[in-house]
């Protein structure tokens, strides 16, 4: 049996509609059709290769052992062609592993080259459509091989000889210097005609146009533009072309803790990882996202964003039911497997903070205003203003009772104050005074019920003792200035009871075989996004040097080709949870992007907020100081 790779072992391929991991073996072990949260045709990488795999490699044969991984791979230029290379003792081939930008049906192409001698070569794949719980009908068409399952058929096209045994599609064949070989396994519904033969070397030529023409509209140029591209090229695959939305990651039940059961199904749209994800691009560039993101909430919140949930399907779905798949084992055994997400129903307050952030930020981007975005931005706020003062499940969705989490408050805050600038700029018409005043309170409950002044930092929620690495935000927001001591207590604070011991932090505590704040027991690794957090607090307070050194570090985290999880374990040194994760790529784009603000400003830290957070008139950064005790004022 196949052990599993380790979670940074994978590569990334797309059609911004769905996506494969590949892995550095050659197995492409997750693969979703026809869209991101379709139930996946390749699923190994939650199981065994009995659930799913496709596998093209040299074979052992003649006394000849593979190599069990590739020699070296990488994307070829700015793109999500993935080139693999294998030496063996006879020559050397290099497999391009792609999918074509689709307006039809989505097609996974793969073509193998060989570059010097003559290489033995096996593709071995078996389909199980139904998260690996089918066993589809294979047989021969026309000369072309296809796997029938239900309402999905899988139509398989090579020029050399393919055969099936036992639920498997073997080719085996030799290639040498200068030939090529291609595969192409494309997907259409099993009661349509069977979908056309592409030509692979065309799409490929294609398929590399399109990415760098996209990359190209990158304005960032600074000293970490390798990764900065990387990462967007990352967010733009997790976004689904047809109608705006972006899922969180394209995986499901990838753990947070190997053999627990923080598992979860990452494929939806959330409206906070979606609209960070979009501040991100907005920041680099991108405003063609921006602009299909808008039409996609003004779809997904319809005429009733009194209702409006903090998740929906890719296509503006509401009901995202969660259930268990038992005959999957989950990664090393981490189970259960879930797949729809039970969070679609909570409440979490920050979310009205992060889209208004983002349409505040696309209006100062040059989005084209948008008089059906304005109306729905107008009850928002209006709804917000209502809620604002109950308990919710917060950022990290937690499984146990609301509370008043501090980072909820503050982006209701942000929702408020965003809303005034707009107001100010002329791009909304709401009446200012009742917004000044909302504004001015929810800052003074902040500060009086979500600060502690004997451990002077922010705490998770009111009255509670854990600190929350979501606080860090607070400066970033222009909640305070990065100078106030109550910012540069919570950075410290955070630092010294979240720290790993060697720098990291993890998001908040967990309590292990026992039940925590969050409702569950286990524990997780240190989160991507909250160590870039961190990132922007020690920049903003001053620590530039301590800032880059961690930010570069963080850099060294990502895997060979440059992709983040969600999490990274220090002792065992691995990534964990859901692959790639937009909210980390996010994070190292914003965080890059404040670096280099810091020192073209010459480690300003007003002038830092400044571009981060541009005040209006008459709310100068330094305002309102309601909260401040005597001897911090």
């Amino acid at each position: 049996m196949k052990r599993h790779p380790r979670i940074e072992q994978y590569g990334l391929i797309g059609d911004m509609q769905t996506s494969a991991h590949v892995c550095d073996d050659g197995s492409m072990d997750w693969l979703c059709l026809p869209r991101f949260d379709s139930p996946a045709v390749f699923a190994g990488l939650l199981g065994t290769q009995k659930h799913g795999t496709w596998r093209i490699a040299p074979t052992a044969a003649a006394g000849r052992s593979s190599s069990d991984a590739v020699a070296e791979r990488q994307y070829r230029g700015d793109s999500l062609v993935l080139e693999s290379v294998w030496r063996t003792q006879t020559g050397s081939v290099r497999v391009l592993d792609f999918m074509p930008p689709r307006d039809g049906a989505p097609q996974v192409i793969r073509i193998i080259e060989g570059l010097t001698g003559e290489v033995e070569m096996i593709s071995t794949m078996r389909p199980r459509p139904g998260y690996g719980s089918v066993s589809p009908w294979i047989h021969e068409v026309g000369g072309r091989m296809v796997a029938e399952a239900g309402a999905d058929a899988l139509w398989l096209d090579t020029c050399v000889p393919q055969a099936e045994k036992d639920g498997v599609v073997v080719s085996a064949f030799a290639i040498s210097a200068g030939q090529s070989v291609a595969f192409v396994l494309s997907w259409c519904p099993s009661h349509a005609p069977a979908p056309e033969i592409p030509d692979p070397h065309a799409a490929l030529t294609e398929t590399l146009a399109f990415w760098q023409d996209w990359t190209q509209e990158c304005t960032y140029d600074g000293p970490y533009r390798e990764a900065v591209v990387r990462s967007s090229i990352a967010l733009k695959a997790m976004t689904y072309g047809p109608s705006g939305g972006i899922v969180a990651a394209p995986t499901t039940s990838l753990p947070e803790e190997v053999g627990g059961g923080r598992n979860w199904d990452y494929r939806f749209t959330w409206l906070r990882d979606a609209s960070t994800t979009l501040a991100a691009l907005l920041g680099t560039g991108y405003r063609q996202e921006a602009q299909a993101w808008r039409r996609w909430l003004l779809r997904a919140a319809a005429g009733d964003p009194e209702n409006l949930q903090i998740m929906y399907g890719i296509t503006g779905e509401r009901d995202l039911l969660e259930r268990e798949l038992p005959w999957l084992p989950g990664y090393e055994g981490s189970s259960p497997v879930r797949v729809g997400n039970g969070a679609a129903d909570q409440l979490q307050l920050d979310v009205y903070g992060e889209v208004i952030e983002t349409l505040y930020l696309a209006h100062q981007s040059g989005v084209a205003h948008c008089a059906d975005t304005a109306v729905l931005h107008q009850r928002l706020i209006e709804h917000l203003a209502q809620r604002w003062q109950e308990p919710d499940e917060g950022i990290w969705e937690i499984r146990g009772a609301r509370r008043h989490f501090v980072h909820s408050k503050v982006m209701a805050w942000v929702a408020v104050d965003r809303t005034i600038r707009l107001t100010e700029a002329g791009a909304l018409d709401i009446n200012l005074a009742p917004l000044v005043e909302l504004r001015a309170a929810i800052h003074r409950e902040v500060c009086d019920k979500g600060f502690d002044p004997v451990r002077n930092t922010f705490t998770q929620s009111y009255g509670s003792k854990e600190v929350d690495a979501a606080t860090l935000l607070i400066p970033r927001t222009g909640f305070l200035p990065p100078d106030d001591p109550r910012v540069i207590g919570t950075v410290d604070a955070v630092r010294r009871e979240l720290s790993t011991g060697d720098g990291l932090v993890y998001r908040y505590p967990t309590c292990g075989k026992d039940v925590g704040v969050d409702g569950l027991t286990g524990d997780e690794g240190t989160f991507f996004l909250c160590n870039f957090w961190l990132v922007d607090g020690l920049a903003l307070t001053g620590r530039i040097d301590e800032a880059r050194a961690l930010f570069e570090r963080l850099l060294t985290l990502r895997n060979d080709l440059g992709f983040l999880a969600e999490e990274y374990d220090p002792v065992q040194q691995r990534q964990l949870g859901n692959f790639p994760q937009a909210f980390s790529h996010m994070g190292l784009i914003q965080s890059a992007l404040l670096l280099q603000q810091m020192a073209m400003h010459s480690h300003s830290r007003h002038g830092a907020v400044a571009l981060l957070a541009p005040r209006s008139a008459s709310h100068s950064a330094r305002q309102p100081t309601a909260g401040l005790t005597p001897q911090h004022a």
